[in-house]
């Protein structure tokens, strides 16, 4: 026994210490190739997620893009910077498409200047419904400006026309006016007479009626005589007179001072050499108006 007990090989110590090293080898190879695997995993991810981050950036942008196309004024300035705004959209995009996802410092400084592009995008719009809100006061007041000058020009003239028609009324008013205007024949003796033969003067006699509108003062108060052949009869006492611009010559004329009350007044027509049959007729003027007529026959 104590011979096949000598015999059993005994353990290499060397042997052992070089297993138990590979067994730790081993371990540590496994560890590493796992953090490996997850260091892999983690940054796989990363750069996913930087992936979508740049697109739902460069998405976006985009959007602001087609909100700045979309966006106009009525205003030159505005337009003006409205395309300095678009030019910087469009130029920002293409930085960020050129741009690798994992450069996250170029990422943030777009995100901001994003940020500030969507800012005056926003200022913009204020500005543009500022001026749009004002353009339409301004327009409404335009409006109510034009209709109250319409309704002042229409006024001004409805009163032109009253002051007119009043005027018009005052002149027509304030006109001489005569009543009882009458044409007779004297003979020698100073009597009336309607014989041709006999008549040697004529006489017209009216009443300047009563009118308080009417002008005051001297006023003369001419006749024209006409024969019965229409010719005017006429002395060395005839007078020129202008009635509505035009000259005319009266047979006789004779003045009164007239002060708003009736006047009755009469006219003679001296130094006609003959009268003959017919029908006179005596017309009565003054300088402003006629009157009114009145005939005589003579037989």
């Amino acid at each position: 026994m104590e011979g096949y007990e000598s015999r059993v090989p005994l353990k290499d110590p060397q042997e052992s210490r070089l297993k138990n090293i590979m067994y730790v080898l081993i371990a540590v190879a496994v560890v590493l190739a796992a953090a490996l695997a997850y260091i892999w995993y983690e940054r796989s991810s990363l750069v996913n997620d930087l992936k979508i981050e740049k697109e739902d950036l460069t998405a976006q942008m985009i959007a602001l893009q087609n909100d700045y196309a979309s966006l106009s004024s009525d205003y030159e300035s505005i337009n003006s910077q409205l395309d300095s705004s678009r030019e910087e959209v469009s130029q920002l995009i293409e930085r960020v498409k050129r741009t690798d996802a994992t450069n996250r410092a170029k990422i943030r400084q777009y995100e901001k200047e994003l940020g500030t592009l969507r800012s005056i995008m926003r200022s913009y719009i204020v500005q543009i419904d500022s001026l749009n809100t004002l353009n339409q006061k301004l327009t409404a007041d335009a409006a109510a400006a034009r209709r109250e000058a319409a309704e002042s020009r229409r006024q001004s003239e409805q009163l032109s026309k009253t002051v007119e028609s009043l005027s018009d009324q005052v002149a027509i008013g304030s006109q001489m006016k005569a009543r009882a205007i009458t044409l007779v024949g004297y003979n020698g003796s100073n009597k009336v007479t309607d014989r041709s033969s006999r008549v040697v003067r004529l006489m017209a006699s009216l009443s300047l009626v009563e009118n308080e509108l009417a002008p005051k003062g001297p006023v003369r108060v001419y006749i024209r005589v006409k024969g019965p052949d229409g010719i005017l009869l006429t002395n060395e006492e005839q007078r020129t007179f202008s009635f509505n611009g035009e000259p005319l010559i009266s047979s006789a004329s004779r003045e009164v001072d007239y002060q708003g009350k009736e006047v009755e007044m009469s006219i003679y027509l001296n130094d006609i050499p003959e009268y003959v049959r017919g029908i006179y007729t005596v017309e009565v003027y003054t300088e402003n108006n006629l009157l009114g007529s009145a005939e005589l026959m003579l037989r």
